[in-house]
């Protein structure tokens, strides 16, 4: 059983017990999160495609922690002018763990 969940603006294919890195999300460590952007859900070969939702439908996760992922070096260079700039971002995600899938 699988299903296709909207999560802070992304799509992702969920399972149960997987775990996901997704963007930062407001909720504290160890809190339970219930998604209801379901989109789609695949129970054994019996798809329901939601309108755009699946009505009903939720996912259970809970939030395992937050960290930041590896920096990315932005750099700009005009050449024979002079212009260099260079900048770092590092962006932040959260780890979910996916407890159930209700359809």
């Amino acid at each position: 059983m699988f299903a296709i969940v909207d999560i802070a603006g992304q799509q992702f294919k969920v399972e149960k017990d997987q775990t996901v890195y997704v963007h930062r999300l407001p909720h504290a460590e160890g809190a339970s999160v219930e998604l209801n952007k379901v989109l789609l859900v695949n129970n054994n070969g019996s798809i329901k495609v939601g309108v755009p939702t699946v009505t009903g439908a939720n996912v259970k996760a809970k939030v395992l922690t937050h960290l930041k992922g590896d920096k990315v070096i932005v750099f700009k260079k005009k050449r024979r002018k002079g212009y260099r700039k260079k900048n770092g971002h590092r962006q932040s995600f959260t780890k979910i763990q996916i407890e159930a899938i209700n359809a």
